[in-house]
């Protein structure tokens, strides 16, 4: 136990300085007695663990620990009977980091829960995991959040040094040029430059450390199919280069209405094992698939996308298409708090059913006043709202 206590002290000592509060923090019913913390690998699931250790406990406080269930101790020590040894020791809040990588996680979550009623445990998992649906054991007693990459807010708040507030949609919506005015003056005229690296490397905290940051992404998303997806959906490793030959097809065409009989025919796979992978992309947050209102999987999208803009840049290496990067942001940060559909025939959403939003790159445009236009300007007017402003959601 003792060396347990010793890497969880250390992890939380060399905690980079430079960090980003998420807002999940602040979402989370810490009442919960067992919580689940989803997120697609390379996201920051580890550093949210270890700040949360140090927000609340502090580095010395025996009461909570962190432990990453990769450790070969855990081939032969059970979680139960180690949770058993910890909550002995006065222990109260266990951390676990990994799960997926102990086969019987699930059951002996649940007889934690059961046996030790005062101890509170919080775990991490991969995007990929579905913790109810697949997990018996678990329903009715986690609780589950989804860790997602940086917005535009955070990042611009770890750039700056400043503590922007995130907003809803509807004070978006009513009072951006108030916003935005005060943005634009924080920032000393390089908001647009602010804005334009973090479409390229800022919604990873890659960009934090010093490495090549687009080959530690593709090196994330290339674990994130191997491990995420084949390990954890149980597909056998020589599919692997058909998976990933659809992932690049996507890239290239994305945004798209997905052929799936031509993708069908290339990969020689049947179309309902095309949308079963296409499912597993969006569930590894790969890609993000667009419905009319209504619609679901197993049904085709209306349309594709890229999970984020930095891979964009990672997939393709071409020379992105400003509109691209434009709506893919759009329906990223919008999708946290909000159901985003397909647009109609004048719009590229509809947002909770009843916003319709255009998305475009420049100003040259017909403006049709029962719709909302986000638009790469540093400050909007009436229906016209400037496209970064849309990154701070959360």
């Amino acid at each position: 136990m003792e060396s347990f206590y010793r890497t969880h002290r250390y992890l939380l000592k060399h905690l980079p300085e430079q960090l980003v509060r998420r807002g999940l923090m602040d979402e989370i019913d810490w009442t919960e007695r067992l919580i689940g913390i989803k997120g697609s690998r390379g996201i920051g699931k580890t550093t949210f663990l270890l700040s949360l250790a140090k927000e609340l406990y502090g580095i010395n406080n025996r009461k909570c620990l962190y432990i990453n269930l990769n450790q070969f101790f855990f081939t032969e020590r059970t979680l139960v009977d180690f949770s058993a040894d910890f909550f002995a020791q006065g222990g109260r809040t266990l951390l676990i980091d990994q799960v997926f990588k102990y086969s019987d996680w699930s059951r002996e979550l649940r007889i934690c829960y059961d046996r030790f009623p005062e101890l509170k445990i919080i775990f991490t998992g991969s995007s990929v995991m579905r913790l109810k649906e697949e997990n018996p054991d678990l329903s009715g007693k986690v609780a589950v959040y989804y860790l997602r990459g940086f917005s535009f807010r955070e990042y611009l708040n770890l750039a700056i040094g400043e503590n922007f507030p995130a907003y809803k949609l509807q004070d978006i919506i009513l009072h951006h040029n108030k916003i935005a005015h005060k943005v634009n003056k924080l920032t000393n005229s390089k908001l647009q430059t602010y804005f334009k690296d973090y479409l390229h490397h800022g919604f990873y905290p890659f960009f934090l450390e010093k490495r090549n940051y687009s080959e530690n992404l593709l090196k994330t998303m290339n674990m994130t199919l191997e491990v995420d997806v084949l390990y954890i959906k149980q597909i056998e490793q020589r599919y692997l280069p058909k998976l990933r030959k659809l992932l690049y097809q996507i890239s290239l065409e994305a945004p798209c209405t997905p052929n799936i009989s031509r993708y069908s025919k290339e990969l020689d796979m049947s179309r309902a094992t095309v949308m079963n992978y296409i499912k597993y992309l969006k569930d590894a947050r790969l890609v993000n698939l667009l419905y009319d209102s209504g619609e679901d999987f197993p049904k085709k999208p209306s349309k594709i996308y890229l999970y984020n803009t930095n891979l964009l840049h990672v997939m393709n290496q071409e020379h992105q298409s400003e509109l691209t990067e434009y709506k893919t942001f759009f329906f990223n940060q919008l999708q946290k708090d909000s159901t985003v559909t397909e647009g109609n025939k004048n719009t590229d959403f509809t947002i909770d059913g009843e916003h319709g939003f255009c998305i475009r790159d420049n100003t040259s445009f017909k403006n049709i006043p029962p719709y909302y236009y986000a638009v790469n300007i540093n400050i909007g007017s009436d229906n016209c709202i400037p496209i970064w402003l849309f990154g701070f959601l959360y």
